[in-house]
């Protein structure tokens, strides 16, 4: 594996791991799991990651060929110290469980409006459903569809996903994507087997530090570092 492989897969681990932990994507999935199957839920929440990610590359891959190179380099620089300042922010305000608060009322909200099914009756229900079909056709149950679409419409133009376009712009593609999916895979695990009680465990304070200065880091190595011509 070439050296700038490795750089892009490392600094796209870390990113995906301390953008994603608490996020509202994050949440979602462990209240979702918590109602629903938890493989379906993992699996939608998890499709619509990896789709984004390899999206979010393709997009950053393919900005140095559309504007040049130096503008590039350039924007994201701005992007990583910009993010850096908002998570620095966003830790010394007041907004803890602020993000869980909404997420779980946006879903009680989704859940009364489709008749407010119990958790339990739910979950008998869906375990009914998955005795009487197929396993190709559970790819098309609506938990999964749910689960994807609650998610991919939660990163799209989140923090997360423009630093990963960024990040693609400026490092390996490849490297970057990988490490963006095992990253997510490993949030998305977390938050699916027991992420909410995890989230309360962990500081969401201490998570949008550490968050900050990583992008702080990131984007004064790229101030620094040359432009590819």
């Amino acid at each position: 594996m070439s050296l700038s492989v490795v750089q892009g897969f490392s600094k796209s681990l870390a990113m995906t791991v301390l953008s994603e932990i608490g996020d509202k994507t994050f949440f979602a999935a462990a209240i979702l799991a918590m109602r629903h199957p938890r493989r379906l839920v993992l699996s939608g929440c998890l499709s619509a990651l990896i789709v984004m990610t390899i999206f979010s590359a393709l997009v950053g891959w393919a900005a140095p060929n559309l504007i040049p190179r130096a503008w590039t380099h350039h924007i994201t620089t701005l992007l990583f110290l910009g993010f850096g300042l908002w998570s620095l922010w966003d830790a010394f305000h007041d907004g803890e469980a602020e993000e869980l608060a909404e997420v779980e009322a946006k879903l009680d909200a989704d859940l009364k409006a489709n008749g407010g099914i119990t958790k339990e009756k739910n979950k008998i229900d869906d375990d009914l459903k998955k005795q009487k079909q197929p396993i190709l056709a559970q790819f098309f149950s609506p938990i999964l569809l749910k689960a994807f679409s609650i998610t991919f419409f939660g990163e799209w133009g989140d923090k997360s996903q423009l630093a990963t376009i960024g990040l693609a712009a400026d490092e390996n593609p490849f490297g970057v994507v990988l490490g963006g999916i095992i990253g997510q895979t490993l949030c998305t695990t977390a938050a699916v087997l027991g992420g909410k009680s995890l989230a309360k465990q962990i500081s969401e304070k201490m998570v949008a530090l550490s968050g900050g200065v990583l992008f702080i880091v990131f984007g004064i190595q790229s101030f620094l570092s040359k432009v590819d011509s």
